[in-house]
């Protein structure tokens, strides 16, 4: 005979882990067809195993860990999957979260999803060129646009611009 509290550890067990799927949900994904598309094999090759966790499987790094959020000089930053410039210099602010932030992308180089993971909804970005994960968007960021870009610094490079001859 089944011993009835292993019966019921066992209902409670599954429960718990029925629960805690939902709460996670599902990596967002960024939906429609990419100038950029490379198999899962391809991606893994060219990227760091950071990168392929963050711009493929929507992964995020720990805070304050990407050199990047102490990147202040002039220049772009673009995505670490294809190169695209996504964000000027000029956007960049402190946002105190951990990660780089910007309060406005370069025009037409993100998209955005609904990120309904952990059990919230989320504003996802990502790159509208090869369709990599970059991060979140929030709308507690600096004027003039009120948007916080917060996104993961190993999904993004950083090109300095050109020394100016004076």
């Amino acid at each position: 005979m089944i011993d009835r509290r292993f019966l019921l550890a066992s209902v409670a067990g599954l429960f718990g882990l029925t629960a805690f799927r939902w709460l996670r949900g599902s990596p967002a994904q960024a939906a429609g067809k990419f100038e950029i598309e490379k198999t899962d094999a391809e991606w893994r090759a060219q990227l760091t195993p950071q990168q392929y966790e963050i711009l493929r499987k929507q992964g995020t790094e720990r805070p304050w860990s990407s050199p990047l959020l102490k990147e202040h000089r002039k220049g772009i930053f673009a995505c670490a999957g294809c190169d695209l410039p996504l964000f000027s210099s000029d956007t960049k602010f402190e946002s105190g979260t951990g990660w780089p932030s910007f309060y406005q992308p370069l025009e037409n180089a993100v998209g955005t999803t609904e990120d309904r993971t952990f059990g919230m909804v989320r504003t996802e970005v990502h790159c509208r060129r090869c369709g990599g994960h970059l991060g979140h968007v929030f709308d507690d960021g600096p004027k003039p646009t009120g948007l916080r870009y917060c996104m993961d610094g190993f999904a993004l490079v950083f090109h300095p611009a050109a020394p100016s001859a004076t």
